[in-house]
């Protein structure tokens, strides 16, 4: 990972650090409502970026732990975004469609 792609996430970061920092409780909660309904709506587009990259490194035949030591993520981790899931194993139903 480059140096600029750390400095950019740490950019957010310090921003959100700040929308919490900030002292009226009023102006704060409209800022993090603000923050978590962009987050809501960029989300999925962020995964699938980061979908493409996992997949495009698995394409070059680049081993699963090296992408996940890249990534700063678990093994796991990397073999659920190859397989397109989204969330945690936890989330996910364990219902079986019922048989027509």
């Amino acid at each position: 990972m480059s140096d600029d792609v750390g400095e950019e996430a740490q950019k957010v970061f310090d921003a959100l650090s700040e929308v919490e920092a900030i002292e009226d409780p009023v102006a704060r909660a409209v800022a993090i409502s603000k923050v978590l309904a962009d987050h809501d709506e960029r989300a999925p587009r962020l995964r699938d970026l980061r979908r493409e990259a996992v997949l495009q490194m698995r394409a070059d035949k680049m081993p699963y732990r090296k992408i996940a030591a890249l990534l700063g993520v678990s093994l796991g981790t990397v073999q659920n975004i190859e397989r397109g899931h989204a969330g945690a194993w936890g989330t996910k139903s364990r219902a079986k469609p019922a048989a027509e």
